[in-house]
């Protein structure tokens, strides 16, 4: 496997036992979300069955930028980011490989004395939480880069942040959770849900039905498609976000950095993952059924989005693609068995002249590899982590937004702990499910 690039379609199966015919729990999907949940249901003693239609973590979660962080996250995440970052160090020690795993920080840096009233603002909210986060001045910030050309206002700083390689850590992961009795199928994609009496009785694959009495959704940028043919209906939107990895680099710093133009980080193979602030919305049916959801987001960054004209065939809002099926047909699923958008080159070298205008010291980076991944965005920035009442048996955990691979490993125990009916210990009503007024249509795609 490539140590400096996402998994793609290309990558064999590593997970291809026969489809079972019952199971506690089913899981739809094989990101850091999904693994991470069946992980935890597996210790917990269930027959917990994770399929995958592509393969595990080649989408999203392994095209992130691998920051694992506590800085800048919405307050109701906090507490459960602060949950994950302690479980990180156990995750890497489970792990039959080095996960890139380091405690390295995370630096916001200022570029105006408005940034570093915002950030001031959120390290004060964050104080009750127990978060060490420190405002640091100029100078502080040019003694921590003292390689750079550019002099940033000032910055904030959480030393305990991590940073990790996610193409080596969500399927060094996803074998762990076998180890443990994880059952994961690769290369098989979840078609629908079989209803029964108004509640879940299994989940429809191309290779056959198990059936069970529980299923998580957690499919990432696909998780509205497979939710709307069931009559849940959520905001939720598919943003293509570019990234880069260099060759080996002088050390400039040993955490990740973003000044909101640049961002970036070290990797353990002595690179750098760099990424700018752009990101690109293709306009399909979902962007338009669901514009009005997310205004308040176009008005906070009315700029920061270029809008593209149509998403791709087979993508998961392409005007083409179904809304409903038969599920004893090919769904659009196994049609696109992994979302491999195509990066913004151009965008990329504009970031690489960046990243040499501001440390002029040392020979420019060169690309090493592109990717670009489909971001499942919801219009508050943070994720659907929820059961549906209207239909028992189905929980839901997906839109998060960019931000999953570091959250995921808390998100991913508070489902299976959702899902076995047990405390989860945290407030998650700000994850509801029917916090944009969505509902639950029983009438459809049944």
């Amino acid at each position: 496997m490539s140590r400096w690039g996402p998994i793609t379609g290309a990558t064999p199966l590593a997970f291809s036992p026969p489809l079972p015919e019952t199971a506690d729990v089913v899981i739809i999907g094989g990101g850091i979300i999904g693994v991470c949940a069946g992980w935890a249901l597996a210790k917990a003693g269930l027959r917990a069955v994770l399929i995958e239609k592509g393969r595990v973590a080649a989408e999203q979660s392994s095209r992130n930028w691998g920051w694992i962080r506590q800085q800048g996250r919405d307050l109701a995440e906090l507490p459960i980011m602060m949950e994950a970052l302690e479980a990180w160090p156990g995750i890497a020690a489970a792990c039959d490989i080095d996960i890139g795993l380091r405690q390295a920080g995370v630096y916001y840096l200022a570029r105006s004395a408005e940034s570093m009233a915002s950030y001031d603002q959120w390290r004060k909210a964050a104080q009750p939480y127990g978060l060490e986060a420190k405002l640091l001045t100029r100078a502080e910030i040019a003694g921590a880069l003292p390689s750079a050309s550019k002099s940033w206002t000032g910055g904030l700083l959480t030393s305990s942040d991590m940073r990790a390689e996610p193409w080596l850590a969500v399927p060094a992961m996803a074998r762990a959770a076998q180890r443990d009795g994880l059952i994961i199928i690769e290369g098989c994609a979840a078609r629908g849900l079989d209803i029964a009496a108004g509640r879940v009785a299994g989940v429809v694959t191309q290779a056959g039905i198990v059936k069970t009495s529980q299923a998580l959704v957690a499919a990432g940028a696909w998780s509205r498609l497979f939710l709307q043919r069931h009559g849940v209906h959520i905001p939720q939107l598919s943003v293509r976000s570019t990234a880069m990895a260099t060759g080996p680099m002088p050390l400039v710093h040993e955490g990740a950095m973003s000044d909101g133009k640049l961002s970036f980080r070290r990797r353990m193979d002595g690179g750098y993952t760099l990424a700018g602030s752009f990101h690109e919305l293709y306009l399909g049916r979902d962007a338009f059924s669901s514009l009005r959801s997310f205004i308040p987001q176009l008005r906070s960054d009315p700029l920061g989005t270029r809008y593209l004209p149509a998403a791709p065939r087979g993508y998961p809002d392409a005007w083409s693609t179904p809304r409903n099926w038969a599920l004893d047909a090919a769904s659009p699923f196994e049609a696109m068995p992994v979302l491999n958008p195509p990066p913004n080159i151009a965008k990329m070298r504009a970031v690489m002249v960046d990243f040499a205008r501001t440390f002029p010291d040392i020979d420019p980076p060169q690309m090493r590899a592109a990717w670009a991944g489909m971001i499942d965005t919801m219009p508050d920035i943070v994720p659907v982590v929820d059961q549906a009442e209207a239909l028992p048996g189905l929980t839901i955990g997906t839109g998060m937004s960019g931000h999953g691979f570091g959250i995921g490993p808390a998100f991913g125990r508070i489902l299976a702990d959702m899902i076995r009916g047990v405390p989860v210990g945290h407030d998650l009503s700000r994850f509801r499910l029917d916090r944009f007024g969505g509902a639950v249509d029983l009438g459809q795609g049944l």
